[in-house]
């Protein structure tokens, strides 16, 4: 990807799957920074920050959403930055204020999440100054129904976050629950179909050029998944599965199996997808097919992130 389609001032630090890829705008002041990774990366995301600001300080952090792999940093950059304003959609600002750490979807998947504090809210369908570009504020439901989009019409940049990525999106999470979300995850691929970006900065993987065939790949996988929910269940579930062993490297496969016991959201899902087949039964099959695609390994009693 050639950077220098991208606005002067905005730095991409590609973060890998465990953590969310973080945004810096550094081009006057004040300094923003778009979503701050998972929190067992929090020293990585800080010394990434520090290297490019120098002697100066982040003053803005604001969240595409609220999954963990994407605001898990907020709590450390707060504490080194003690002045530092920080932005999340509006959706969920009543339960981090009380800190719902269940409503917030951390409890349910096992994942970790300091607590933080926010500043402001966002105004979706309004602009936010990010360096020294507006950039429009765009609700992008579908993966996570609170989630936003941030799209630069003179560059023609997208911030995707989860709501798109070279090979499709970010899990439907809300299907999974029992809540409709497949007609939001449409009509968010309509809306980045509508702006036309030349550029998307998705909230994994590496920038990319948009084309029409990349949302045709994501609207092919979207009708895979409305034609058979189990396929996203099995799926999600692996995904949950494969986030664990991204945080941890290795476990123990007892240790593994145990923690997925004790996670609600498989728990759920195995009951409303897979109830013919016994629970542990059914994370065995599910690993055995990570290790098959490659993304885990089994030695002996323990399983490996691979």
């Amino acid at each position: 990807m050639n950077v220098t389609k991208l606005p002067d001032g905005m730095h991409v630090f590609e973060r890998g799957w465990l953590s969310s890829n973080c945004i810096l705008f550094d081009d006057g002041n004040p300094s923003w920074l778009v979503d701050s990774g998972y929190s067992t990366h929090a020293e990585q995301t800080l010394d990434l920050v520090a290297v490019n600001l120098g002697a100066r300080s982040l003053d803005f952090l604001v969240n595409t959403h609220l999954h963990s792999d994407h605001c898990g940093g907020n709590a450390a950059l707060q504490k080194k930055y003690p002045e530092l304003v920080t932005v999340i959609p509006p959706g969920q600002s009543d339960l981090v204020k009380v800190w719902d750490a269940d409503g917030l979807f951390y409890l349910p998947t096992g994942q970790l999440c300091p607590r933080f504090k926010f500043d402001q809210t966002l105004d979706c369908g309004a602009n936010i100054q990010l360096g020294l570009k507006k950039w429009e504020v765009h609700t992008a439901g579908g993966h996570d129904p609170h989630a936003v989009i941030f799209y630069e019409p003179t560059s023609r940049v997208l911030i995707s976050a989860d709501a798109l990525w070279q090979s499709g999106f970010g899990v439907v999470f809300p299907e999974l629950e029992g809540i409709e979300a497949f007609n939001e995850v449409a009509a968010t691929l309509d809306l980045i179909e509508s702006l036309n970006p030349s550029v998307v900065v998705p909230g994994h993987g590496a920038v990319f050029e948009y084309t029409s065939e990349i949302l045709e790949i994501a609207r092919q996988k979207l009708d895979g998944f409305v034609k058979d929910p189990v396929k996203l269940a099995r799926h999600g579930a692996k995904v949950l599965l494969k986030f664990k062993l991204l945080e941890k490297q290795k476990l123990l496969f007892s240790e593994f199996a145990q923690w997925a016991a004790s996670t609600s959201c498989l728990i759920q899902y195995q009951r409303r997808f897979f109830d013919d087949i016994d629970f542990a039964a059914w994370v065995e099959q599910l690993c055995t097919e990570l290790v098959k695609a490659g993304v885990a390994k089994r030695e002996g009693d323990t399983i490996f992130n691979q």
